[in-house]
Order: C-alpha cells, then sequence, then structure tokens
C-alpha cells in the first residue's frame, strides 16, 4: 500500500513536471547562439499574449532587442501594470540578482530579444 502511494505521488511529480516545462517551451522559444566559460548569448522569441513568468536573474545581462516590441511589465512586488516599447537595436542593462518581472507581449506578432549573460 505505501510503496503503491509512493509510486503515484512520484509519477504525478513527473507528470506535473513535464506539463510546466511544456507550457513553458510554448511561452517562449530560447536558442543558445553563444556559450563560453565568459558569456551565454541566448535568442528569445516572445510570443504575442503569452507571459514571461518572474524569476530572479543569475547574471549581469545586457538585453538587445532585435524587433520594435510593445509588453506590459507587472512589477513583483507592487503588481503595477505598466506598457513599455522598445525598438529594434534598442539595449538595456540589468544586475545580477534584480527581479526580472512578469511580462506579456501586446504585440500581433512576435518578438526576439538577445540575452547576453555575463558568466564571470
Amino acid at each position: 500500500m505505501r510503496r503503491d502511494l509512493i509510486a503515484t505521488a512520484v509519477i504525478s511529480s513527473a507528470l506535473t513536471l513535464v506539463a510546466v516545462t511544456a507550457t513553458t517551451a510554448a511561452t517562449q522559444k530560447k536558442t543558445v547562439k553563444l556559450e563560453n566559460a565568459k558569456v551565454r548569448v541566448t535568442e528569445v522569441v516572445y510570443e504575442p499574449g503569452q507571459p514571461r513568468e518572474r524569476y530572479i536573474r543569475p547574471t549581469d545581462q545586457v538585453i538587445v532587442f532585435l524587433d520594435d516590441s510593445r509588453y506590459e511589465r507587472i512589477d513583483s512586488k507592487t503588481g503595477e501594470k505598466t506598457i513599455r516599447e522598445r525598438k529594434s537595436g534598442e539595449v538595456i542593462w540589468h544586475d545580477k540578482g534584480e527581479d526580472a518581472p512578469i511580462l506579456t507581449n501586446l504585440g500581433k506578432k512576435a518578438y526576439r530579444s538577445l540575452t547576453i549573460e555575463l558568466l564571470k
């Protein structure tokens, strides 16, 4: 009986992990373009209406917008919603440990950005 309960819990956890991974993969396509001991460059595609989940930035980051974009940003501390617009070629900086809030693409088509993570 206990063994069946443990097996059920393990299977349930695995299925939940697969579902969460599939959902995250469906909302953002990430492709590593370059990675070495000092830097990781990732192209990120933001689909319309799909939120990017909040996270804490693990590295210093340079973000380069490859396409014009319009997105909603939800501040994780205050819940305040703001709309930001970025132009293709625009570059911004984020510090390691900084909150990366929920972002939702408000455009009608996907937009791309490069995330350049400084690893050392």
